[in-house]
Order: C-alpha cells, then sequence, then structure tokens
C-alpha cells in the first residue's frame, strides 16, 4: 500500500458558475476535468498550499472561504486524499498555464464533462453550492 497524498484542490464560484479545468493530455487521468488544485507540501496548510497551487496553475490569488467536500481515491499508482474547498478570485483572470482548458460551468453542465474520479463525488456539493448561489 502506497502512502495517501494529500492534495487540494478549489471550487472557484463567480456569477452561478464553477471554474473546471482539464487535465493536460501527458499528465494522469490527461484528457479528464478537475477542480485546480495539487499536492499540500510537508508542514504547508491546506489553504497555503490552495492560494500556492492556483497561483501556479491559473496565475489568480484567491481567498479560501469555506470546506466544500472530500474524497480519498485510489489510483492503480497513488491514493490521494482530495479536499475541495469554495474559494473566490481576489485579483487576476483564471488562464490555463498547466490545463488543457479552462471551462466555467453552471449548474446544467456540470454533467455535460468528464470529472476525474477523485472529484466526481464533489459533483453533489457542486450543485448544491451552484443551486444556491442560483437564488
Amino acid at each position: 500500500m502506497s502512502d495517501i497524498i494529500r492534495v487540494v484542490a478549489g471550487a472557484i464560484l463567480s456569477n452561478g458558475r464553477v471554474l473546471a479545468a482539464q487535465r493536460a493530455d501527458n499528465s494522469d487521468q490527461g484528457g479528464l476535468w478537475e477542480l485546480p488544485g495539487g499536492k499540500v507540501e510537508t508542514a504547508e496548510s491546506d489553504h497555503a498550499a490552495l492560494i500556492r497551487e492556483l497561483q501556479e496553475e491559473l496565475g489568480v490569488t484567491v481567498v479560501v472561504t469555506d470546506f466544500l467536500a472530500e474524497s480519498v481515491h485510489a489510483y492503480p499508482n497513488k491514493t490521494i486524499h482530495l479536499v475541495a474547498f469554495r474559494c473566490k478570485i481576489s485579483s487576476g483572470i483564471p488562464t490555463a498555464r498547466e490545463h488543457n482548458a479552462l471551462r466555467w460551468l453552471g449548474i446544467d453542465e456540470l454533467e455535460r464533462v468528464s470529472w476525474a474520479p477523485a472529484d466526481q463525488p464533489f459533483l453533489p456539493a457542486l450543485a448544491r453550492c451552484l443551486n444556491k448561489s442560483a437564488h
């Protein structure tokens, strides 16, 4: 059994939509969609890791607002503990620096993209957030 890798993901919400990122073709799960984020470094808090990763991957500064959901997923070569937080962009415009593409998804579009297996458990929580923001 391999060690469990702690990974953080950001549910960046704006105008009733969430930002999804398509994994690069040359990465694990290439072509699948995810909430952007990355590995938590040793002695780094979840929030600090998420702020750093979103700056690196998207070129934005975010404020982490609250916990969204978490999942543990065993891939053939690793197990990840993925923790998602709601975020708001405080500066910058998201740019796909490490992903194939970025896409803002409304509640009716969540099921129209192929999500990475570790992100799939987040869909009900994302739908609840988007449903609340629409009212």
